[in-house]
This record gives C-alpha cells, sequence and structure tokens, in this order.
C-alpha cells in the first residue's frame, strides 16, 4: 500500500487539532504508514477456525459473596459530619440562586 501523504497527515492532525512541523509531518506519514501496513499484515491472517473472545485468561470471579451485613445507624453515619441537621447531612447549595 502506498505511503501516506502529507496532506493526509495534515488532515489527520487537523482533526486530532494538533500543529505539526514539516519534519514531523514526514515522520507520521513514515510512522503511520507503517502503522497501517502492519495492520493489513494481521488481516491477512487466517482466524476462521478461532472463536470469538473477550479475553485470553479465563473468567474467574475474585470477590466476596454478596450477603446482607448490617449497616450504620443514622448516629453513627453522622459522626464525622462537618454539619448535620434533622438527621440528614447538611451541605451547602450547590445550585445558582438556591440558599
Amino acid at each position: 500500500m502506498p505511503k501516506l501523504t502529507s496532506a493526509e497527515v495534515q488532515h489527520i492532525a487537523s482533526l486530532a487539532r494538533l500543529a505539526l512541523t514539516p519534519e514531523e509531518t514526514q515522520q507520521y506519514a513514515s510512522d503511520l504508514s507503517a502503522i497501517l501496513d502492519y495492520a493489513r499484515q494481521l488481516q491477512e491472517v487466517d482466524t476462521d477456525h478461532l472463536h470469538p473472545t473477550a479475553s485470553v485468561l479465563p473468567l474467574r470471579n475474585v470477590m466476596r459473596r454478596d450477603e446482607a451485613r448490617p449497616g450504620l445507624g443514622p448516629a453513627e453515619a453522622l459522626a464525622n459530619a462537618p454539619e448535620q441537621q434533622d438527621g440528614y447531612f447538611k451541605v451547602h447549595a450547590v445550585l445558582e440562586g438556591s440558599q
């Protein structure tokens, strides 16, 4: 496949909001062309006999069992709250115009 042109590299750079020098444009043209050539090589590998997979590692759940446990009571939950009011956390208003 032909090497990417400077114009194509500049177009890609503009999409990525990058400003490239002429030297960088030439370097990226070479590098990106090599990457695309390698991707073409990978597309030629026969994978018809392989099953699609999300991971090459065996699936294993490493989390503990989900078991119900007692939670914090209101007094414990509010124990370290900087401000509280009527059994709730009191926080400053975050919406414009709120008091």
